[in-house]
């Protein structure tokens, strides 16, 4: 009767020792990271619009999607080790797509705020740059200031940042559909919208892209320094690193610089511009 007692007793103990081995091997699968999943797949898939030049966009006569973000993502991949394999999408709903594990990772200029950092990692910035205007050469669309913007219709996407500008300063945001450039600086032109609020070397870039249009960058409106980064969710802690690591011997390399300056005429965007550029206070974004 005692050695069957203890048997039992042996037995129970095996029963729990391999529940408690379960529940730790459960554990482990739950703390599986994006990083893990990347590096089993061998692929990141990362969001991006595909119709923003110069930053995400197919160059013209080609079926190759290009832009400094996009090749940015691309040495990044390299340097990780995993290939790249792009979402086109809307700027909007990127950040949807992130939240419902549809992508890794999203990159298509997106703005480092502490709004946005409240629900999402970001890596080091891979850009610097600042805010400004396209208006209408004719008059400057009637905007000397940023006070001006009151009652005007500026052009952008729902969510961004340049958007919540339009709005601090009262004017009507006129939202597109992952429209490209050519269609938001067209109704510029024609008297549809009256601005695009920005950043610098996109805007810079659109004027140049399309000269049939008689479009401006203001001269003196120079507001709200930004800085880009690659967008995470929020606890891909490893992911993040493994990006900053690739991103800083992409930096140091001069990699960051010669891409900048192969897709932004030029001017390496990389790095922080130069001279005074006003913040806009009271803009939560």
């Amino acid at each position: 009767m005692k050695k069957q007692l203890m048997f039992l007793a042996s037995l129970a103990f095996v029963f729990v020792l391999a529940a408690c081995g379960s529940t730790e091997g459960d554990e482990n699968a739950k703390e599986a990271t994006t990083w893990d999943q990347v590096q089993e797949d061998g692929e990141i898939v990362v969001g991006t619009s595909g119709t923003l030049v110069a930053t995400s966009y197919y160059p013209e006569d080609s079926d190759q999607l290009s832009g400094y973000d996009v090749e940015v993502m691309r040495a990044v991949g390299e340097k990780l080790g995993v290939d790249v394999k792009f979402q086109e999408m809307g700027f909007d709903a990127l950040f949807a797509a992130m939240n419902s594990g549809r992508i890794d990772a999203a990159i298509n200029d997106i703005e480092v705020t502490e709004k946005r950092e409240e629900n999402y990692a970001f890596t080091t910035p891979y850009k610097y740059s600042y805010t400004t205007m396209v208006v209408r050469e004719d008059g400057l669309s009637g905007i000397e200031t940023l006070e001006d913007l009151e009652g005007k219709r500026a052009g952008g996407a729902a969510t961004s940042v340049f958007s919540d500008i339009a709005r601090h300063y009262d004017a009507e945001v006129v939202t597109y559909d992952n429209a490209t450039n050519d269609i938001y600086l067209r109704d510029v032109d024609n008297g549809n919208t009256d601005v695009i609020i920005n950043d610098y070397y996109l805007s810079k870039l659109g004027i140049n892209a399309f000269p049939q249009f008689d479009l401006v960058l203001h001269p003196d409106i120079k507001v709200h320094p930004t800085k880009q980064a690659i967008l995470l969710e929020q606890e891909d802690s490893e992911l993040q690193k493994k990006m900053n690591e690739a991103l800083e011997e992409l930096r140091e390399d001069g990699t960051l610089t010669e891409l900048s300056k192969k897709f932004f005429l030029g001017e390496d965007a990389s790095k922080q511009p130069e001279g005074e550029i006003t913040e806009i206070e009271g803009l939560e974004s």
